[in-house]
């Protein structure tokens, strides 16, 4: 699993490191790092002779730069340092100019004339404590870095992002590889941060036992998934596999609701019961669902229920949130949905907004919602009392109760295409969490294990290409068995 901590948490944990090492041992380690790092990338015999451009802060990722620097230019290299600051690490100043390296300063000198010859380019500008985006006076500096042909390389984290959110609020400078220290950043897993820092490479710099064991941040892998998805025995029969209840579909939209059942169906449901005006379209595509009339209460024994997809102004949320099984909530069941009610709730609740649907819920705008993600899903998961998975181009799962000030790690989730924004999509989503909440998965997971195997499943359709939701459905066994493969 990967995992990701605040910028108070690292630091922290790398001054009680610090306190136990020789004097500048932690820089030199990350330094390390990150000149292999670059070796790597320059390619095998392509060292010597490279040239390298550092562009470099006042701060510290500015002192790493430097001393990164210097290695390559005892390999070789042909090193400048460009100095953006109002001062610069004194020791890498010293260790860069000893190994031959050049220094220009922008404030004197011409910045651009090393740029355009570069072959790789170190942004060591700002670092995780950065607030905003680039100063100004470092502003054409960085994006004569990003219009050149060499390779950028943020240092530890993307000059111009926040560390802690992943928001942007000014210009950055987009890496084509990120080399970070010690552990992950959040700002590095979530949009719209996330696709600033390129590729990400972590160093090992010694800080795992200075860390706490609960991140802020958390991105389930192949294992964490195959671990927590539940496999049928010999005694297994459809209860214990887990029977699903879907409120969805309408005369305007039938197709939700196939998809929704098919999504349950393929995500393991030892039997779906349907509720909804879309029976005819239901039993045509999967004879195997279980239909009736309703109201929900009468449709039979269900371990959870699905309600929302569309189904327009028709009736079943407030049935369904009266249940005592976990209630997963989507698309138009989100409309006007009332927190109390959600909050007076026995059982579980699951949401599962789009950024539109999440800013209506919060009452700000979708714009707000996409730059501070990982704030939106916070602020659901608290308000609601309830866990919150919030799709986009970062799907982020928070579960009730997780705040910044409660603590708890928000999920992220690290599979997907951008070809499965696509139409049903979403409905396929519902009815595989769906299914994992009628198997008694808990929320949190349900939500994070049927994110990754939904974007799996996407990759392995899509093949690079355009994908329908349909498509996407089918592909869930597929993923299902490369995860537990893996596992």
């Amino acid at each position: 699993m990967r995992t990701a901590y605040r910028v108070e948490t690292v630091r922290a944990a790398e001054a009680a490191l610090m306190a136990r090492l020789p004097e500048g041992a932690l820089m030199q380690r990350a330094a390390a790092g990150l000149a292999a790092a670059c070796c790597s990338l320059l390619g095998k015999g392509r060292v010597y002779g490279a040239r390298v451009v550092l562009l470099v802060g006042s701060g510290d990722n500015g002192g790493d730069a430097l001393y990164a620097g210097a290695r390559l230019a005892r390999r070789g290299a042909g090193v400048t340092a460009v100095l953006l600051g109002d001062r610069a690490h004194g020791g890498g100043l010293a260790a860069l100019r000893a190994a031959g390296g050049r220094v220009v300063d922008s404030a004197h000198d011409d910045p651009f004339e090393p740029l355009a010859a570069a072959d790789l380019v170190l942004d060591g500008i700002t670092g995780i404590g950065g607030q905003g985006g680039l100063r100004p006076d470092a502003v054409p500096v960085a994006r004569a870095a990003r219009g050149s042909d060499a390779v950028v390389v943020a240092v530890d984290l993307p000059s111009g992002v926040d560390a802690d959110t992943g928001e942007v609020a000014g210009e950055a400078l987009r890496a084509d590889v990120t080399v970070t220290f010690g552990t992950y950043k959040p700002g590095l897993l979530v949009d719209p941060a996330r696709s600033y820092a390129g590729a990400l490479r972590l160093v090992d710099i010694g800080l795992g036992g200075e860390l706490p064991g609960v991140a802020d941040l958390e991105a389930l892998q192949h294992q964490d998934v195959a671990r927590l998805l539940p496999l049928p025995g010999a005694e297994s029969d459809k209860y214990r596999r887990g029977v699903l209840g879907v409120v969805a579909g309408s005369a305007r939209y039938p197709g939700a609701a196939v998809l929704a059942v098919e999504g349950a169906l393929r995500g393991g449901a030892g039997a779906v019961r349907y509720v909804g005006p879309a029976a005819d379209a239901v039993i045509a595509a999967h004879p195997e669902t279980l239909v009736h009339p309703g109201p929900p209460d009468r449709a039979g024994r269900v371990q959870a229920w699905v309600v929302g997809p569309g189904l327009g102004d028709g009736p079943g949320v407030a049935e369904v949130l009266a249940s005592d099984v976990p209630v997963l909530v989507d698309a138009d069941g989100l409309r006007g949905l009332d927190p109390s009610l959600v909050r007076a709730r026995s059982a579980p609740t699951v949401l599962t907004p789009h950024a539109g649907e999440a800013a209506a819920l919060l009452g700000v705008t979708r714009e707000d919602v996409e730059r501070g993600r990982l704030a939106a899903v916070r602020e659901l998961a608290a308000r609601f009392g309830a866990t919150v998975l919030l799709k986009g181009s970062t799907t982020l799962v928070c579960g009730a109760g997780t705040s910044a000030a409660v603590g708890g790690a928000v999920r992220v989730n690290p599979t997907g295409t951008g070809w499965l924004a696509t139409a049903g999509s979403g409905d396929v989503l519902s009815g595989l969490a769906g299914s994992l909440l009628a198997a008694g998965m808990r929320p949190v997971d349900a939500a994070s294990c049927a994110a990754y195997l939904h974007g799996l499943a996407a990759r392995r359709a899509s093949g690079g290409g355009p994908v329908t939701a349909g498509e996407v459905a089918g592909a869930l066994g597929g993923a299902w068995r490369d995860v537990t493969a893996g596992g």
